[in-house]
């Protein structure tokens, strides 16, 4: 088969594009440019000089227009909104298996493939491709992944879901690629010095005056630097004396505040979400039993998800859990399937 293999110049994409080519397949290498807006990245030195190592060809896509407006952009308005939103979720689902899907086409491909840590496999009674949990528990990655339809799945190889990060290490050094010497890639790729603020404070400005801290009675405890700056659940950085700790249990962006309280007070039993996307079923029409991931790295819970009106869903969690973040994704597992997510509202 002819194979884009998306390479970002690290371990994982360099040894997705090896394993497919030692399978015999005809691999190409593309390194999407996204970052920064007026310059080559690293990624882009580190992808050419993995394919070269490789013997496959390798494309530069320029796609830094489009990823700001879609990505950064989002980014930034949601933040501004006083949710925290999951760009790599949107880059995934409008870029990286969207635009540059079609670019693979372009190149006559027919599939993708990168380096996640997660599975694709087709159910034997409806012919659905479903996304599964990768093999290695500690690198799984299938949370990132949730916003993928049918259509995308289809044209999706992930050569890397049944291997633990261990092994592909160990291919990597046998062969010698010059990844391996490199650190792992951060979350966000456009904020590479993890500098939330100053990069917030440089986009959004207007999203960076200072309002008032607030209890729950509404009461003024002090004053913040701005919304942006605070996520539900935060505890640091709030410059506020008080009996126990407070932690960032709401924000409210029409009165520019925060609202904080007790640890107690971050935890909830539910949630409401929109944006969903299904994998494993068409639609969901009655309430189903899933256990549920409100973050990346939260264990999975147990939980209910009932449909509700205009495209929303109801989740009940048999435990109370912990700083339930508006604009994180909660998503959906069976087992090892990934039924389905959405976007906390």
């Amino acid at each position: 088969m002819k194979i884009v293999a998306a390479m970002s110049g690290g371990v994982d994409s360099s040894v997705a594009a090896a394993v497919l080519k030692e399978e015999g397949h005809q691999v190409i290498g593309a390194t999407m440019q996204v970052w920064p807006p007026d310059g080559p990245s690293r990624a882009v030195e580190d992808a050419k000089k993995a394919a070269g190592q490789l013997g496959i060809p390798h494309h530069v896509i320029d796609l830094r227009d489009v990823f700001a407006r879609k990505v950064i952009t989002e980014f930034c308005r949601e933040y501004s909104l006083g949710r925290t939103p999951n760009p790599c979720i949107i880059c995934n689902h409008d870029i990286k298996f969207g635009i540059l899907l079609e670019k693979a086409r372009e190149l006559g491909a027919d599939y993708i493939a990168t380096g996640h840590y997660a599975r694709i496999e087709m159910a034997v009674d409806n012919g659905r491709y479903l996304l599964k949990k990768g093999a290695d528990r500690h690198k799984e990655q299938s949370y990132w992944l949730y916003s993928l339809t049918q259509a995308q799945l289809r044209h999706i190889i992930l050569p890397l879901g049944k291997l633990t990060k261990e092994k592909v290490r160990e291919i990597a050094g046998k062969l010698q690629l010059p990844a391996l010497a490199r650190p792992e890639s951060q979350d966000i790729c456009f904020i590479p010095d993890n500098n939330y603020p100053r990069f917030l404070k440089e986009h959004i400005p207007e999203a960076a005056r200072p309002g008032p801290i607030l209890d729950r009675e509404g009461n003024i405890l002090g004053e913040h630097r701005g919304i942006v700056f605070y996520t539900v659940g935060q505890r640091r950085n709030l410059g506020i004396a008080a009996r126990e700790p407070q932690y960032v249990i709401g924000i409210n962006p029409e009165k520019n505040a925060i609202v904080v309280g007790g640890r107690q007070e971050i935890y909830r039993r539910e949630l409401t979400a929109s944006r969903l996307n299904w994998i494993a079923i068409d639609k969901l029409s009655q309430p189903i039993a899933v256990s549920a991931r409100v973050r990346h790295r939260h264990r999975e819970v147990a939980a209910t998800v009932i449909p509700v009106a205009n495209d929303h869903i109801h989740v009940w969690f048999e435990q109370p859990q912990p700083a339930i973040t508006p604009g994180q994704s909660v998503v959906f597992y069976q087992g090892d399937t990934v039924i389905g997510g959405g976007v906390i509202d």
